[in-house]
């Protein structure tokens, strides 16, 4: 069974912007992917409302949210996996964090070095595809959380390209298929879950064939 390990934030647990709480399994697009990709396949979901990549959150309990402490025992737990997708950034673009969105970049890097060296692949390097958020909408009440951010997260595009070349990566632009929710700016609504699903099934079954 081809293992896959999906690892992001909440567009990856899939927060429902219209009731606060969370999409159904069969709705989300971790679940959409494994119902495409069939019983050969194992699809794991490790979303968490807030994960940043590398950053401690003081205002939602500090370690807790900051994606590169729990990657290493995730991975481990979940071993052997083949394959990794990887979408995180959007919190990081937070006016509390104060990065740029060459940090950002460079952070996604640190995550893709801890996947590297975590020997948790099957009989060799973990394959990993890197996965560019879609672009911050018109935000209604994450406006003043996310000040600034709408700009920053148009521009991650380009330096986690860069990023996924530097380590020779699979990469993928997600505003190319999906947009932010029109409802808060922010989420992915459940129409957009199916279309990043569907478009990832065939990358996926790509990389398993090599």
């Amino acid at each position: 069974m081809y293992v896959l390990l999906c690892y992001g934030d909440s567009n990856t647990y899939g927060r429902d912007a219209i009731t606060k709480g969370r999409l159904e399994r069969n709705v989300r697009w971790p679940g959409v992917l494994q119902q495409l990709l069939g019983d050969d396949y194992h699809v794991i979901e490790e979303g968490l409302n807030g994960r940043t990549t590398v950053w401690d959150d003081p205002v939602r309990g500090q370690h807790k949210r900051n994606g590169s402490l729990y990657l290493l025992p995730c991975l481990e737990s979940h071993c052997p996996i083949d394959l990794v997708i990887l979408m995180l950034g959007t919190n990081d673009c937070k006016a509390r964090f104060c990065v740029t969105p060459y940090d950002i970049g460079q952070s996604v890097g640190y995550l893709i070095e801890i996947i590297h060296k975590s020997n948790c692949g099957r009989g060799g390097p973990l394959n990993i595809l890197l996965l560019a958020p879609p672009h911050l909408g018109k935000l209604t009440e994450y406006a003043e959380t996310f000040s600034g951010g709408v700009e920053k997260s148009r521009e991650l595009a380009k330096h986690y390209r860069m990023v996924a070349e530097q380590y020779q990566c699979g990469f993928f632009d997600t505003s190319r298929v999906i947009q932010s929710s029109r409802l808060d700016g922010l989420h992915i609504d459940p129409e957009d879950h199916q279309k990043l699903a569907e478009t990832l099934a065939g990358q996926v079954k790509d990389t398993a064939t090599k």
